[in-house]
């Protein structure tokens, strides 16, 4: 069995596998698949978490899973990436428990930014989405 953090990663990547502007240009890495042909594109990948101890043997988790959007910088690219958030947004509103392995999935920031690649101006969106989970202390890939 994985860790429950990658069951949750693996259940966000699946669930925005499809969406409407970024179809199958989904990937679960940190690293940007420098392809200008693969835009617009989501990079899904866990940022960081913290535990604290919810009861006897029981940790309480929330890990933070960015999300990154991709598009070309055109003219619009505001309302690329707004399109892009908001696709994202509500496909990980659909199901809170990520297939079950989570408590909660909330959106906590959104960032915007401009980055060249490859003498293209890309813009960027990053969705920060806090996933609250709960395993037993001594094997994170049991549920508590």
């Amino acid at each position: 069995m994985a860790h429950k953090r990658t069951s949750i990663r693996n259940n966000v990547t699946s669930t925005l596998t499809g969406l409407t502007t970024t179809g199958s240009n989904v990937f679960e890495s940190r690293i940007y698949p420098n392809e200008l042909a693969k835009l617009p594109l989501l990079n899904i990948y866990s940022n960081s978490e913290t535990s604290e101890l919810a009861s006897i043997g029981k940790l309480d988790r929330s890990l933070e899973i960015m999300v990154e959007g991709f598009a070309k910088a055109t003219s619009n690219v505001d309302e690329a990436l707004d399109t892009i958030a908001k696709e994202v947004e509500v496909a990980l509103a659909n199901d809170l428990t990520r297939g079950g392995h989570a408590k909660e999935t909330f959106l906590t920031s959104t960032d915007f930014e401009l980055e060249s690649i490859a003498n293209q101006q890309i813009g960027v969106v990053k969705l920060n989405f806090t996933v609250r989970y709960i395993t037993t202390k001594v094997n994170p890939e049991t549920l508590g």
